[in-house]
């Protein structure tokens, strides 16, 4: 993992079998544009999370697309539903090839 990048989730522990729960996500990240320069005068390269992903038990739950205007440390809040105990796989794609991944177990009460 690349230094200072820190994928961090929230979710529920355990569910009722079709329950809708609230899933937050938070990956530490500078999140460079691309259009600001340095001391010297140059162009910062940019540097973002472009992409996150959020399967369950291997079906896609979320698919995002991120652009340059998203903040630093981009956070994430969203609903599923959760059908059976199973594993979110929250996924973050960075511009320099780099992935990062995390994984969160939920049960059924």
């Amino acid at each position: 993992m690349a230094s200072g990048v820190k994928p961090r989730v929230k979710v529920p522990k355990s569910a009722a079998a079709g329950e809708t729960v609230t899933i937050k996500s938070l990956i530490s990240h500078k999140m460079e544009s691309g259009q600001r320069k340095d001391k010297e005068g140059n162009l910062i390269p940019r540097s973002i999370i472009n992409r996150f992903t959020v399967d369950f038990n291997g079906q896609s739950v979320l698919d995002m697309t991120m652009e340059a205007a998203i903040s630093t440390n981009p956070y994430v809040q969203f609903e599923a539903i959760v059908p059976e105990a199973g594993d979110f796989v929250f996924t973050w794609y960075d511009d320099d090839g780099s992935v990062y991944d995390t994984k969160k177990s939920v049960k059924i009460a």
